[in-house]
């Protein structure tokens, strides 16, 4: 199978024109990082030089994981299922673009945008870190294996939350409820990164090696299995009746008015 990059690169662009002129999706995707980064952030800059003994044997900062865990679902759970909404999907149905093209730039318009988000935020933690905490508590909570651990697992952890949203939209007939069960599925990730972060689950060398390995199975089985379950001729067909349904009301109001014309 070979995959256009032309029809891919179309997909991506034309997903995010209508993110951009959806409200609703850039306010979730600022309020998970707000969530995320204020509560951990005050913490820090409270504590004295006397806490720096304990933070040097906790990996705080992977809590900030939790971003990529999540802020992907609000996107990717609208890709499918809020056209289908807007009766803007069929046109695309219709289109020459196979569905792994059309799924990936789909993904890759939800991924981009939160990797960026992901990777800002937890830059302005460091630099509020750096600048406001008192140094021994910033030098024990800086690490550079902790740093690693966030730019590898970014993008992995945004990847698989991706595919499980848009494998949730491609089933859901609506858009709230997609979220939901996104934000849903996406929890358990997030209470793994939670309680390594607070050294309950013992982070090692050889854990991140399986977790990293383990992503990337997931994250290639998620895109198989949201390609296999995406059913053009399905999609298709629940749009025109939607389509139908809306439109019933009005020709029966206008066929009424052409009745009281005649009589």
């Amino acid at each position: 199978m070979t995959i256009s990059t032309r029809r891919v690169r179309a997909i991506f662009n034309k997903e995010l024109r209508d993110f951009r002129r959806n409200r609703s999706l850039a306010i979730g995707m600022a309020v998970v990082p707000v969530i995320f980064c204020v509560q951990p952030l005050v913490t820090v800059l409270a504590l004295n030089s006397g806490a720096s003994g304990s933070l040097s044997h906790e990996h705080v900062l992977l809590y900030m994981l939790g971003i990529p865990a999540l802020v992907p679902s609000f996107v990717a759970a609208y890709s499918v299922v809020g056209e289908r909404s807007q009766g803007t999907l069929e046109p695309v149905l219709t289109t020459p673009v196979r569905r792994e093209e059309l799924l990936l730039g789909k993904a890759l318009a939800a991924l981009i945008p939160s990797i960026v988000v992901a990777y800002a935020v937890f830059g302005l933690f460091i630099a509020c870190v750096e600048l406001l905490a008192h140094p021994g508590v910033a030098a024990a909570l800086i690490r550079p294996p902790d740093l690693l651990a966030q730019l590898i697992f970014t993008p992995l952890l945004a990847a698989w939350s991706i595919w499980m949203a848009v494998l949730i939209s491609t089933r859901s007939s609506d858009v709230r409820v997609a979220q939901q069960l996104a934000a849903l599925v996406s929890l358990p990730t997030v209470a793994v990164t939670t309680l390594i972060s607070l050294n309950v689950i013992k982070a090692s060398l050889a854990t991140a090696v399986v977790a990293a390995a383990a992503l990337i199975v997931l994250d290639v089985l998620g895109w198989r299995a949201a390609s296999a379950t995406f059913d053009r001729e399905r999609l298709i067909a629940g749009t025109g009746r939607r389509a139908t349904e809306r439109s019933g009301p009005r020709r029966r109001v206008l066929a009424g008015r052409g009745r009281m014309n005649l009589g």
